[in-house]
């Protein structure tokens, strides 16, 4: 994932609603349950852990049974010290105090939220790191472990789990996602680890793959309590024995044995803050409503469908329809290569404003550049006396919509079958076409020589384009 270009929008629940499925979590209510426990007679080791003897108490407070709550317990204590809920007040003694951050918990959703980004850290970190046996073993004289030993690169594991929760976001956030579907674990490890140009995966490949997917498996297992992701494990009886009989039938063909997970809405709001902070830009659904209509048609133009027409909808429900379309109408124009875009998301815009909105657009109807979208508008709703637009601006008005498209899409499906639509239905095309004084006319008829199918319409669609050029001596 490249830094250089803003992800997707995001639409983030209520700060209030995070924050409370925050404190709720098992990480964070955990902790803040050991800090507030914490008193006088408290005592941690050098390294700020609970020592042994306190472990069975803090397991108990917690509710915590088995082998592994002693563990649990710990690693409870460790966030409350990492995220502030308790700090140490003699490192000699041992002793600890409720910390600063105890009081954010009752204090705003974003406090709340803050410290649960600050626990986060902690249990990213952890998940990070292999389950390695052999570190004691690894622990040179000087007390630093010797990471080659190990066979193990601690940055390349924390990439790789930035860069899985990076495909994970995008997954969830990007091109209308609503974030509701679970991602089966192998095609969340094959995103990271197959080649875009590999049509068919070497067993090398699947091989990594299908490591990738065991330590993911453990690593999402870790990250569940913290309420980053809601994840399915793989069946065990995968990873059983070969010439062990299953202890039940099982379906080889049912992809959610081998793990699925998906984003919480907690999860969203805490992977944006990390991407934000890494540099990347990562827009949410609602933050132009305040802006003006030439941040809401630029910043819309790289959303979704569905993404650009609820951000519309923010944006419209702050302004009274008539303003509204006015200052839509205005942002619109320009010959700049981002117009035909803006235009296009200004005419989605104008749909879903009612008939309050009239007098702007007649007041356009002249205009070159918004002529031909006002008639539209006022045709779809009937409205009378609206002028036939002349064979130019019909032409122009294509030439602009076809640009606007190739902008949004590229060479999708979508553009393909309109442009084959429009050379059988007008068999003169081409000839017209490229006399059209639109700043995009080349860029047009050469993407339709790229995209139709018949090899003597796409050969008319790049002869006039080269006519194009030649006229504005591009």
């Amino acid at each position: 994932m490249s830094d250089s270009s803003p992800l997707p929008p995001a639409r983030l629940h209520p700060e209030a609603e995070l924050a409370r499925a925050a404190l709720s979590t098992p990480l964070l209510s955990r902790a803040a349950r050991l800090a507030r426990w914490a008193g006088p007679d408290t005592r941690v080791d050098a390294g700020g852990t609970l020592v042994e003897e306190q472990l069975p108490a803090a397991a108990a407070l917690l509710g915590l049974t088995g082998d592994d709550a002693a563990a649990h317990a710990s690693e409870a204590w460790r966030v409350a010290v990492d995220a502030g809920l308790v700090e140490i007040v003699d490192e000699e003694a041992g002793t600890v105090r409720a910390g600063e951050n105890l009081a954010l918990l009752t204090g705003s959703p974003r406090d709340v939220l803050a410290v649960w980004l600050t626990a986060l850290e902690t249990v990213l970190a952890d998940a990070a790191v292999p389950d390695l046996d052999d570190l004691a073993g690894a622990v040179d004289d000087s007390g630093r472990v010797d990471f080659a030993s190990l066979d193990w690169d601690p940055q390349a594991d924390a990439d790789f789990l930035d860069g899985v929760l990076g495909n994970l976001y995008l997954l969830t956030v990007g091109e209308d996602g609503a974030g509701e579907g679970a991602v089966p674990l192998p095609a969340l490890a094959a995103s990271m680890l197959v080649p875009d140009d590999m049509d068919e995966p070497t067993n090398d490949v699947l091989e990594q793959v299908s490591d990738a997917m065991m330590r993911l498996d453990d690593q999402f297992r870790a990250l569940e309590p913290a309420g980053l992701v809601a994840y399915r494990p793989v069946d065990e009886a995968l990873m059983a024995d070969a010439d062990e009989e299953p202890a039940a039938p099982v379906d080889d063909t049912d992809v959610s044995r081998y793990g699925m997970v998906r984003l919480t809405p907690l999860g969203v709001y805490g992977l944006r803050a990390r991407l934000l902070e890494a540099g990347f830009e990562a827009p949410v659904v609602g933050e132009l409503a305040d802006k003006g209509a030439d941040a809401l048609l630029d910043g819309t133009a790289r959303f979704g469908q569905s993404a650009a027409r609820a951000e519309t909808e923010l944006w419209l429900a702050r302004r009274e329809p008539l303003a509204a379309a006015r200052e839509l109408l205005a942002a619109a124009r320009g010959a700049d290569a981002g117009g035909p875009l803006r235009r296009l998301r200004c005419q989605q815009a104008l749909s879903l404003v009612g008939a309050e909105a009239e007098p702007a657009l007649r007041e356009v109807l002249d205009d070159p550049e918004l002529g031909g979208l006002a008639r539209v508008w006022l045709s779809e709703r009937g409205a009378a006396g609206v002028p036939a637009p002349s064979q130019e601006l019909v032409f122009w008005l294509t030439v602009d919509t076809l640009a606007a498209q190739l902008a949004a899409e590229g060479n999708s499906e979508e553009l393909r079958a309109l442009v084959e639509g429009l050379a059988a239905q007008h068999s003169g095309f081409f000839a017209a076409a490229w006399r059209v004084d639109h700043p995009a006319t080349a860029e047009v008829l050469d993407a339709m020589g790229r995209l139709h199918p018949d090899k003597k319409v796409a050969k008319e669609a790049r002869k006039a384009a080269f006519k194009a050029r030649s006229q504005h001596g591009g």
